[in-house]
């Protein structure tokens, strides 16, 4: 009984239930929190942006969008979940060790960051690995990838026969 009740047995499990929470709680907090403000200003050119890579402002400007942007509301949908898991992954881990220097606790200026930080880039990770889910739009692709497949060889050898 005291199993029962330290594992919450009695609740429903899915494996699939839990991803499409973490994928949509992920990418729509990013989009609200960072992405949100950057797609509002509906520009490419941001000459005050940090520009950790040396790549330049407003090309770092519009990478960073796009993982803020648009890459997170893909994933809440489930679209290319693992690629931009990882793309979202590298620029928030490149945000926090050459903008933020790692700084993770403490009461120095964006310390505050680092505890979330460290919460996208433990999800993105885990999407990166797990995938997006049964309840995801590369779930559905990939299902109709299978069957259709499953058809083909079928119709062939339905032509041969006739």
């Amino acid at each position: 009984m005291l199993g029962r009740i330290l594992n919450a047995n009695f609740l429903p499990t899915s494996t699939d239930g839990g991803l499409l929470v973490l994928r949509v709680a992920t990418g729509f907090i990013l989009f609200m929190r960072h992405g949100w403000e950057k797609v509002s200003q509906m520009t490419l050119i941001n000459p005050s942006f940090p520009d950790p890579l040396h790549i330049g402002h407003n090309l770092t400007w519009t990478l960073a969008m796009f993982s803020d942007g648009i890459c997170s509301l893909l994933i809440v949908l489930g679209v290319g979940t693992r690629w931009l898991s990882f793309y979202c992954f590298f620029n928030i881990f490149v945000a926090w060790a050459l903008i933020h220097h790692f700084t993770f606790l403490g009461k120095s200026a964006g310390a505050d960051h680092g505890e979330l930080i460290a919460l996208y880039l433990g999800a993105f990770a885990a999407l990166m690995v797990a995938g997006p889910g049964r309840f995801s739009v590369d779930a559905m692709v990939a299902e109709k990838e299978a069957t259709s497949s499953h058809s083909v060889p079928a119709r062939a050898a339905a032509q041969r026969t006739a």
